[in-house]
């Protein structure tokens, strides 16, 4: 115990010296809390509109009115040419064209039916899908208020209608940042630990340390325990930083017992910490450690449902996240904070963390010994 006790107060003393990580520890916690939240959302709150009204009624005006009130959109443009909006569409200076044709307002009382057109710019197809909805509801709704107006009634109501009142469990208001806070938590914890445990052995090389430590009588076990184990302190308070960040900044509700959030995060931590560590017995100088650690990075955030959803994506895409630790310690997270889940609704997890953290850190031993 003195030989670990003494590596990892060696460990401590480097991060001390080390004033870019010193900054890291403190500065990414910060950073990402309050910038990935509040950027990476799929909320759509401006919907720019080009208006072709053709038609100048009072009916045309009465929608683009309508539209202009939603809380969504706001028409930057109008004009009486088609081809002026789709060029605003190629030049991404609007999301959307609506042509109201000539002729609408008085089809609509004659015919009883009147044709919109709605271009929609779909490079990005889910907030297209979303702004398309969004305006395809509030002319349901302008279609309605025609008719009640027709008949006489203060407003439209379906002479037989169910109503349906929605209640949404864990998140009530529907919040975005409570959703991402948790994910981006788990992100924050991934990074610190993957990026400082690989650059950690490998500046070693780069000082020519490496050498020393291996002529000295520490064995491996502990010369690796000793490099875990402050990454993991390390870590564990970034967590923390982060855990009080989202509570007081975004407010966020932390149902479930913290107990069992830093419980998984030192299980998981001891799977990244040794992926980092292997990675590092691989590369030769710091630089490598990060385009390796970088490729690792890209596909656990990726496939881990922080943007997407898990369950959308192809079966064979499913089975293959079951080796993506992100992915399980995002879930855990999110279930734990939002939902209050207990150790026995996270047994999958738990055993998928304690198979990929073994399977980590013995590719870490393993490694290490063969370049010792």
């Amino acid at each position: 115990m003195k030989t670990i006790f003494y590596v990892i107060q060696k460990e401590f003393i480097q991060v001390k010296r080390n004033k870019v990580m010193l900054r890291m520890i403190v500065m990414i916690p910060i950073m990402q809390m309050l910038v990935l939240v509040f950027a990476a959302t799929y909320d759509l709150k401006n919907v720019n509109i080009f208006l072709v009204d053709k038609d100048m009624s009072s009916t045309s005006r009465e929608l683009a009115t309508k539209l202009e009130a939603s809380p969504f959109f706001t028409i930057n443009n109008t004009s009486f040419n088609p081809d002026d909006g789709e060029n605003e569409l190629l030049r991404n200076a609007d999301d959307m064209v609506l042509v109201i044709p000539q002729g609408f307002g008085r089809d609509l009382i004659r015919d009883d039916k009147a044709s919109l057109q709605l271009l929609v710019n779909a490079i990005d197809g889910q907030a297209a899908q979303l702004g398309y909805s969004y305006a395809a509801s509030v002319i349901r709704d302008f279609n309605k208020n025609i008719i009640a107006e027709w008949k006489g009634l203060p407003e439209f109501k379906a002479p037989f209608q169910i109503n349906t009142i929605s209640r949404f469990w864990y998140n009530s208001e529907l919040d975005y940042k409570w959703y991402m806070a948790p994910g981006v938590l788990s992100l924050l914890v991934t990074l610190i630990g993957l990026f400082l445990s690989g650059m950690s052995l490998v500046k070693e090389k780069e000082q020519g340390t490496i050498e020393q430590l291996n002529v000295t009588p520490i064995r491996k076990i502990h010369f690796l325990v000793g490099k875990l184990i402050p990454f993991v302190v390390i870590a564990l308070f970034d967590l923390a930083f982060g855990l009080l960040i989202a509570r007081f900044v975004f407010h966020l509700p932390i149902v479930g017992s913290l107990g069992l959030v830093f419980g998984f995060s030192v299980l998981y931590l001891l799977g990244i910490l040794g992926l980092g560590l292997f990675v590092s017995t691989l590369a030769d100088t710091q630089q490598q450690v990060m385009f390796v650690t970088f490729f690792f990075m890209m596909i656990f955030i990726l496939m881990s449902g922080i943007f997407t959803s898990v369950e959308s994506m192809p079966k064979w895409a499913q089975f293959i996240d079951e080796a993506n630790p992100v992915y399980h310690f995002m879930r855990i997270m999110r279930m734990v904070i939002l939902k209050g889940s207990g150790f026995s609704d996270l047994i999958h997890e738990f055993v998928a963390l304690c198979i990929l953290g073994f399977t980590f850190l013995s590719l870490a031993v393993w490694r290490y010994r063969k370049t010792a």
